[in-house]
């Protein structure tokens, strides 16, 4: 009996070792499938949803983080370039908060390092959400219900801007998109995909988009210049990396943008100019590889792209705490 017991343990023990690492298996390219976010600090997930979700981090109280990159969209507001505080327009277009988590930087021009700084920019950018930092905090302060919630996760009774910034990081964390057609090909289903979307792979590939548009996100994980062979004419006054850094080798160096759900985060570019993704995909073949595709090969590449729509997360909408008596109330004008 005692051995029986010790085969079955030992079994056991075996399938534990082995089977993770088959799991694993995916197929040998250069782009590899996400994977859900585990978060360990699931309290402070929680309080970034609603800092996420709250519009009183704005001046005029109607503008959240959710605003201009909507959850129930593509984490984008598929606009031309964003709206802000008082209606004035961004000089950029918003790019999704899905799978940010998975960039080399935040923004388009890379200025911030992580999600943590990239938070803090909205809140006091004129364009944007307009609350100064030290009014941000003195708002969150005065609501108890966040007080209470901060001094759980990061026992004090003081709010800061790390805080509040901390928090929004972590549950962004959670966007992540796993299991699109193209991951579950990846990991092994061979009838994941159509003929037409493995056509278009095996092109994105040979033509030399998967250069650029690598990684899990396929994008964000480097800086390249918009427009290679050709210039590419905008209106926008974003000019990439120079803007951050000064230096002329950086005009018109841009974070290239995720392929990730890209069929809902329409228009396209740092300006929004491409309305399509067929536009979007025809200008990119000619400015970053001087080929025009024929009609044929872009219904196939587009057709590779919409695989790449993955499983946003379903969550309820969160719960705000009610504001204080010392908390400032809504002036949409002011």
């Amino acid at each position: 009996m005692k051995k029986v017991f010790s085969a079955i343990i030992l079994s056991t023990m075996t399938i534990a070792i082995v089977s993770p690492s088959a799991a694993e298996q995916v197929r040998n390219e250069p782009i590899q499938i996400i994977k859900p976010y585990i978060s360990e600090a699931p309290a402070k997930v929680e309080l970034g949803k609603q800092l996420f979700f709250d519009p009183r981090l704005s001046m005029s109280g109607i503008i959240s983080c959710n605003t201009c990159h909507n959850l129930s969209y593509g984490g984008t507001d598929n606009l031309k370039t964003s709206i802000g505080h008082r209606w004035q327009a961004g000089p950029v277009n918003s790019p999704t908060v899905y799978n940010s988590s998975l960039q080399i930087a935040q923004f388009w021009d890379g200025r911030a390092v992580d999600l943590q700084e990239q938070a803090a920019g909205p809140i006091a950018a004129n364009v944007e959400m307009a609350m100064p930092h030290s009014l941000a905090v003195d708002v969150i302060q005065s609501i108890p219900g966040y007080r209470a919630q901060i001094k759980a996760i990061y026992g004090t009774d003081e709010v800061t801007l790390d805080h509040i910034t901390d928090a929004i990081a972590e549950f962004e964390k959670t966007l992540v998109t796993p299991n699109s057609p193209f991951d579950q090909w990846l990991k092994g289903d061979d009838n994941a995909l159509t003929a037409q979307q493995l056509e278009g792979y095996e092109l994105f590939k040979s033509v030399g988009c998967v250069s650029c548009h690598y990684g899990e996100a396929l994008g964000g994980k480097s800086f390249m210049k918009m427009g290679l062979v050709q210039p590419y004419e905008s209106d926008s006054p974003a000019q990439g990396r120079f803007d951050v850094t000064g230096n002329e080798m950086d005009r018109f160096m841009f974070k290239v943008p995720t392929l990730r759900n890209v069929v809902l985060t329409y228009p396209y570019f740092h300006d929004g100019a491409a309305e399509t993704l067929e536009e979007a995909t025809q200008i990119m073949g000619q400015l970053q590889l001087g080929r025009n595709f024929t009609e044929h090969e872009l219904a196939s590449l587009v057709a590779f792209m919409e695989s790449l729509t993955g499983e946003r997360p379903q969550f309820m909408l969160p719960l705000l705490p009610e504001s204080g008596p010392d908390t400032p109330r809504p002036d949409p004008f002011k």
